[in-house]
């Protein structure tokens, strides 16, 4: 990563460029396996392995700095959640910024929600998750439905993206160390994602949220990220569980089945994902 993908995201081009690069690489690095089943259900993917627990259902909301990645890249890798969870994985798509910028992104992931709830799934039979800007959504997702009095299981979070203004002292200090993100590209995306918004909004910045009663709430994060900082606050805010990994990169969960480091974190997010359920039926 910091030898070969960090140098290539440094100079990527547009983001349409940075798409077409990542989404056909997406089928090798994300591989589906036998037995994943993938159906489309309104706006979003409906993904199961195997024969999940009813009335348990998970809310993804993907990656890929509001640039790249959708349902098809992100199969194989909810599949894998929706094994180690046995639960129904809905992977919620949103337009890239280079589409449609802020706040369309948001909308879309309450959309998301507002469909399984309006399919009879009941709120506190979901728990949302997410990874990098997806992560983001997560944050600003919950704080939108905790105001309407809608309270999910649970919230799990690898390396969200929570502060759009870039204030998070490890943006600088970890810039070295992060094997993967390219900070100097970092302002270009949210000038281009809020394409003149405040980025201090609080659906654009969910550290800046206010989460009234939030279920339990778990960060997975790298200790070199530059998002460590991201990660720390919305902690603080939301009363979440930090889980904080040595010598792990941004979002290493993708690796699962791969990677031990990856492996070990996806039983920790099960497991979490399980008693989220089984804590939201008392």
């Amino acid at each position: 990563m910091r030898w070969l993908i960090k140098p290539k995201l440094r100079r990527s081009g547009t983001p349409e460029k940075a798409n077409r690069s990542f989404e056909s690489t997406a089928p090798f690095l994300l591989s589906t396996f036998k037995g994943l089943h993938h159906e489309q259900d309104g706006p979003c993917s409906r993904i199961t392995a195997g024969t999940p627990i009813p009335d348990r259902a998970i809310l993804y909301l993907h990656g890929g700095a509001f640039v790249t990645g959708s349902q098809r890249s992100y199969r194989g890798f909810c599949g894998r959640l929706a094994k180690r969870a046995n639960a129904t994985v809905f992977i919620a798509d949103y337009p890239k910024l280079q589409d449609a910028p802020f706040p369309a992104a948001p909308v879309a992931a309450l959309a998301a929600w507002d469909h399984l709830i309006t399919s009879g799934w009941a709120a506190d039979h979901i728990v949302i998750a997410g990874d990098s800007a997806g992560g983001n959504l997560v944050f600003g997702l919950l704080a939108t439905v905790l105001a309407r009095d809608e309270r999910p299981a649970g919230v799990l979070a690898f390396s969200p993206w929570t502060d759009l203004t870039l204030s998070g002292d490890t943006i600088t200090t970890n810039a070295d160390k992060d094997p993967l993100i390219p900070v100097s590209r970092m302002q270009e995306v949210v000038d281009l994602y809020m394409n003149g918004g405040d980025p201090t909004q609080p659906l654009a910045s969910p550290l800046f949220s206010n989460y009234p009663s939030p279920p339990p709430v778990l960060i997975q994060v790298g200790a070199d990220e530059v998002l460590f900082s991201d990660s720390k606050g919305i902690a603080l805010v939301t009363g979440a569980t930090l889980d904080v990994w040595p010598d792990c990169p941004h979002v290493w969960q993708i690796f699962d089945g791969h990677l031990p480091e990856a492996n070990a974190a996806m039983r920790k997010a099960a497991a979490f994902i399980h008693n989220s359920f089984e804590s939201a039926k008392r």
